[in-house]
């Protein structure tokens, strides 16, 4: 039986799985959220459709945002609390978009439903299961760092909170299930087809950042004092795996940090030849916290081009070097490490004579580029340019149409963007979807059709 509960309350659907809906936004981000949220005002009902355990993103990890500095998460928590508790959106997690097609009148998407081992309408988020659960597993949403159980709540501020179990890490000792006071784990749960018919959809599935793996000149991810940005961001975030900054070969506070800017990006060895836009900033930012945070450590970073474009951001450029972080345009051939795990770095400097010099530091940071976090192809109908991004038919006037009646895409599903970027995006995508929908006479009250 599939038992879908929304938010509105007399939005049951059982033993059902073709649905209808007004719009279908596809991914959780901020880009979605927001889209989600215009169209969710104007009353349409939504459906919105996550990969992952928790809506929020890549946004929902980050520590502070810039130009501003203001706090990643005081803005993410309250649009995903929002979404959660809105009547007109109902939102599906860790599903996967099977195909999704124009047909007569509007879209069908056919979606499936990927086992948690938790019934979902069950589970009350208390984290029982995950106290009594004794296995440990290194925590991919804190970069693999921190630690978390086989089976536990994606993160603290997750949405929904509901717990997930990781089969392939399980003992099977059934110490969650005894612990669990609703009854709600389920190991024989399946996944689930579900059929969405809708009138529009918007697809909003951001991006991933370049794998280092496949770059052995910089360890392939395998030197440990080498980190990405994102894993950065988390040790920074006043919640990280470590509550501060610490090196995590030995737990030593670094004294000196290196960053390295186009580290993925404008690089054709890395499968990524253009500018990934928002590299530049979220280094400057970076280190403006680390100097806070560590004001006695030495900051460099490591650049081919500064490229502050958007409103404040030359002048946060300005601000970092005032802060005294060292911006040296150079550019970086290999990383290596010494017998005590510290990164030696070959670079060529660019500003001067174009010699070749190394140096050691504590701490290494890579400022990766974008890349498509979700690849239509076969999947949905929809045009792509050569870099893998959805093709804006109208990128001047309207950028959120695709080459597919009624499907619109919005943020870094397009093309690399920054935060601000992608919520305008969003909105103008959404007003777009908005337009369609009421040409073929909707809002409409969704029902559930009987297989």
């Amino acid at each position: 039986m599939l038992l879908i509960q929304t938010n509105g309350a007399d939005d049951v659907y059982e033993g059902s799985q073709i649905l209808d809906f007004d719009a279908v936004v596809i991914g959780g981000g901020i880009a979605g959220i927001e889209a989600a949220l215009d169209l969710a005002d104007q009353g349409f009902k939504i459906l919105m459709v996550e990969r992952d355990y928790s809506i929020g993103g890549k946004m929902i990890a980050l520590s502070k945002v810039f130009p501003t500095l203001d706090c990643s998460s005081c803005i993410t928590t309250p649009k995903m609390s929002a979404v959660a508790h809105h009547d007109n959106i109902t939102v599906f997690s860790y599903t996967e978009v099977k195909s999704l097609q124009n047909k007569d009148v509007g879209v069908e998407a056919v979606l499936v439903r990927k086992p948690r081992y938790v019934v979902e309408e069950d589970c009350t988020g208390c984290m029982l299961c995950e106290y009594a659960c004794p296995v440990d597993v290194p925590h991919e949403f804190e970069g693999y760092l921190g630690a978390r159980k086989a089976i536990s709540v994606p993160f603290a501020n997750a949405i929904p909170q509901i717990a997930v179990l990781n089969l392939d890490e399980c003992i099977l000792c059934g110490a969650c299930e005894k612990a669990c006071p609703t009854g709600a784990i389920d190991f024989l749960q399946e996944p689930v087809e579900v059929t969405v018919n809708a009138g529009a959809a918007i697809i909003a599935t951001g991006y991933s950042m370049v794998e280092v793996e496949p770059k052995k000149e910089y360890g392939s991810g395998k030197l440990k004092n080498v980190l990405s940005a994102l894993t950065m961001e988390r040790l920074l975030a006043p919640h990280g795996p470590y509550g501060r900054v610490l090196r995590p070969s030995d737990g030593r506070i670094p004294d000196n940090i290196a960053y390295i800017q186009c580290a993925g990006s404008r690089d054709k060895t890395w499968g990524v030849p253009y500018c990934s836009r928002v590299c530049c900033m979220y280094t400057i930012k970076q280190t403006m916290l680390l100097s806070g945070a560590l004001p006695l450590a030495d900051i460099t970073s490591y650049y081919m081009d500064i490229r502050a474009f958007g409103k404040g951001y030359e002048q946060f450029y300005q601000n970092a070097k005032a802060m005294g972080i060292q911006f040296i345009k150079g550019k970086v051939a290999k990383i290596t490490e010494d017998e005590d795990h510290n990164p030696i770095i070959r670079v060529e400097m660019l500003e001067d004579d174009g010699s070749v010099v190394e140096q050691k530091y504590d701490l290494v940071i890579l400022s990766l580029g974008m890349q498509p976090g979700w690849i239509p192809e076969g999947i949905i109908p929809v045009k792509i340019d050569d870099e893998n991004y959805i093709e804006s038919v109208e990128p001047k006037i309207a950028p959120g149409l695709t080459s597919m009646d009624g499907v619109y895409v919005c943020g870094a599903a397009a093309g690399p963007k920054d935060i601000v970027d992608s919520i305008v995006e969003a909105g103008a995508a959404a007003m777009k979807a908005s337009m369609h929908l009421k040409k073929l006479g909707y809002p409409r009250v969704p029902v559930a059709s009987a297989t």
